[in-house]
């Protein structure tokens, strides 16, 4: 779906440019746009790098098992039809700690990999389950520590201090965490006397 749309606003881009007659500043903004989409993605891939070494570092260390260990609790009152050892908790936790090291790249496979397990806990079902609904909303609120892409962006577009950000970023990720963890935890409560997991 995403394709298309893009594709569409590509298209549309280009025919609007025609029309005007600034075809020649569209082809100069694109060219401008792919160089500068290289050089963004070469300056992620090192901080992309430097974090996932990190993270694997805290790994060998135990750090992130401490780090799953203290969010059981938390896991348990997000998720309380998951049974208690079942590796989708370990998924789910290395998901959270990933998206709380601003790491969403990281948190990705193992976001899949829950969401994997929680459609076989789900009886492979065409249909979301809570537990399911609720690791998408957590995600997308995405609570952030270090906003390692923004500040990437705005290192790479030259800011003079670019994680100046941090403290109003973790303002908003706790706000949008917490209207998603009220919002999941509603939700559940509905889904639950209507008879539905």
């Amino acid at each position: 779906m995403l394709n298309y749309l893009w594709g569409f606003m590509i298209v549309l881009g280009i025919t609007i440019g025609v029309l005007r007659g600034d075809i020649a500043e569209v082809s100069k903004a694109t060219i401008n746009s792919s160089k500068e989409a290289v050089a963004l993605c070469i300056t992620m891939l090192g901080i992309m790098a430097m974090w996932t070494g990190i993270m694997q570092v805290a790994k060998k260390c135990g750090l992130v098992a401490s780090f799953t260990k203290a969010l059981r609790p938390f896991i348990r009152f997000l998720y309380p039809s998951i049974p208690k050892d079942h590796v989708v908790n370990e998924y789910i936790a290395s998901n959270m700690i990933a998206n709380i090291l601003g790491l969403g790249w990281a948190a990705t496979p193992m976001g899949l990999m829950a969401m994997k397990e929680l459609k076989k806990i789900n009886n492979d079902s065409e249909v979301a389950s809570c537990d399911m609904c609720t690791l998408l909303i957590i995600n997308i609120s995405s609570l952030q520590l270090i906003p390692v892409n923004v500040i990437a962006y705005r290192s790479q577009y030259g800011s003079v201090n670019p994680a100046e950000i941090l403290g109003a970023g973790l303002i908003a990720t706790i706000c949008s965490t917490c209207v998603g963890i009220i919002f999941s935890t509603m939700a559940r409560k509905i889904s639950n006397r209507r008879g539905h997991r």
